[in-house]
């Protein structure tokens, strides 16, 4: 199967844009709001998402930060491979702050469960909500939901959907593959 686009470069700009103005919305001073992308993809969503708030208002108080769940996930011993973790970076309290974590792809859930489980380890936010650029809504083993979604992408099991990003692969796209 060839891979089939499901998103270009100027539909991505006007869901990011979309997604920016939600979260400007819901969270306007970003005073007890902070966004967490997780490593390595949604950092790089959480980055742009970031930059989108911070040219709409210069004056919010916006703190982003990256999390690591390498050794939260529930399947990290189940390779021979050695594991390569991502950095954390979370400068700031989230103690009774919302956090929105952010990820590219929501697929089975158990990539969230791993970030729930590792944000715990920095303090007890008063809330968490999701931000995903895409959700594969038939596939999930969790019940877990974005609050922030893209848009959705109906795929079979033996299908992969694809994020590109300018800053890692020279444009802005999303595909979807046939896994061999």
């Amino acid at each position: 199967m060839k891979p089939k686009k499901i998103l270009g470069a100027n539909e991505i700009s006007t869901i990011l844009n979309r997604l920016s103005f939600q979260l400007i919305e819901d969270h306007s001073s970003f005073k007890n709001t902070v966004l967490v992308g997780i490593q390595p993809r949604g950092s790089l969503l959480a980055k742009r998402i970031a930059t989108l708030i911070n040219n709409y208002n210069k004056s919010n108080n916006l703190k982003i930060g990256y999390l690591d769940i390498t050794f939260f996930r529930d399947d990290f011993r189940r390779s021979e491979k050695v594991l390569k973790a991502n950095s954390t970076k979370l400068d700031f309290s989230i103690e009774n702050k919302t956090v929105v974590l952010v990820d590219d792809v929501l697929f089975t859930g158990r990539s969230i469960r791993a970030a729930l489980s590792a944000i715990q380890s920095f303090g007890r936010p008063l809330a968490v909500k999701l931000l995903t650029l895409i959700d594969r809504r038939f596939s999930r083993e969790l019940p877990i939901q974005p609050d922030y979604c893209g848009t959705q992408v109906d795929s079979r099991l033996n299908e992969k959907v694809i994020v590109n990003w300018k800053e890692n692969n020279n444009e802005d796209s999303v595909y979807l593959i046939k896994n061999n």
